[in-house]
């Protein structure tokens, strides 16, 4: 139902930053909580922020202070800021979509049930 493509990934030095974009398109839907999730080499996926359709948000400990997710509506985006990068933030990057919570994110974070998923965007982080 619903398409999303992730950009913005790249190589940066530790205490860089990133800001990761992902565009929507096909059926969309205004109440859908999204988010964003990696995968470090040898280790399992995990959530690292949701925002729901009223705009609360989440984050795992890991990432707290030093990442923010945020989406525009109109512009059928979801974006993920993330400052004082450091090695262990280097992953693949997805974003994600889900609309069978009413619009809510109902997970403790890196916990996660998401329906629509892009084909992720590589993130290195070099001491």
């Amino acid at each position: 139902q619903v398409q999303l493509v992730e950009s913005g990934g790249g190589s940066v030095q530790a205490g860089g930053s990133l800001r990761l974009s992902c565009a929507a398109s096909g059926h969309t839907y205004s109440r859908y909580c999204m988010g964003w999730f990696r995968q470090a080499p040898g280790k399992e996926r995990e959530g690292v922020a949701t925002i729901d359709s009223d705009g609360d948000t989440n984050y795992a400990d890991s990432v707290k202070g030093r990442f923010t997710i945020s989406k525009d509506n109109a512009k059928n985006a979801l974006y993920l800021q993330m400052n004082s990068l450091k090695p262990e933030d280097t992953a693949m990057y997805y974003c994600a979509a889900d609309n069978r919570y009413g619009g809510s994110c109902p997970f403790i974070l890196p916990y996660y049930d998401m329906d629509y998923w892009g084909k992720g965007t590589l993130v290195t982080i070099s001491s």
